[in-house]
């Protein structure tokens, strides 16, 4: 729902444990191995959670972090884990999607005919 308005790209990657200190860093190896970079305006947006370690992280593609700035993604991190405090996984992850969705939007709206799905929508299960 959330690349309905757009021509972003939004894919979600779930694993039980991060080899890595800083869940950004596994994002970021995530997304170029998906080859998430691939899209022609460089806006995909990977949601990266590895369950057991409580890690989780966003990482845009050039053209939308170029747009949003590291605060945005940040400021998504920030209401994900006030949600998870609360015992709301499912709507955290979900809302914040949709709020990157809704920024997509605003920087890369939807193109009607022109516009094609680049990437999978289907969420990746790493181990």
């Amino acid at each position: 729902m959330a690349e309905k308005k757009t021509s972003g790209e939004v894919r979600v990657f779930v694993e039980s444990k991060c080899r890595y200190l800083d869940a950004t860093d596994r994002a970021a190896e995530l997304f170029f191995q998906l080859e998430m970079e691939k899209t022609a305006a460089r806006n995909g947006v990977l949601f990266y959670l590895a369950v057991k370690d409580h890690q989780l992280a966003v990482w845009g593609d050039r053209g939308i972090h170029e747009k949003l700035g590291t605060s945005f993604w940040q400021l998504q991190i920030e209401k994900i884990i006030t949600a998870f405090h609360k015992h709301n996984y499912t709507s955290g992850i979900c809302a914040s999607i949709q709020e990157i969705g809704t920024a997509l939007q605003t920087h890369f709206p939807y193109e009607g005919e022109k516009d094609t799905n680049e990437l999978s929508d289907q969420v990746v299960f790493g181990r």
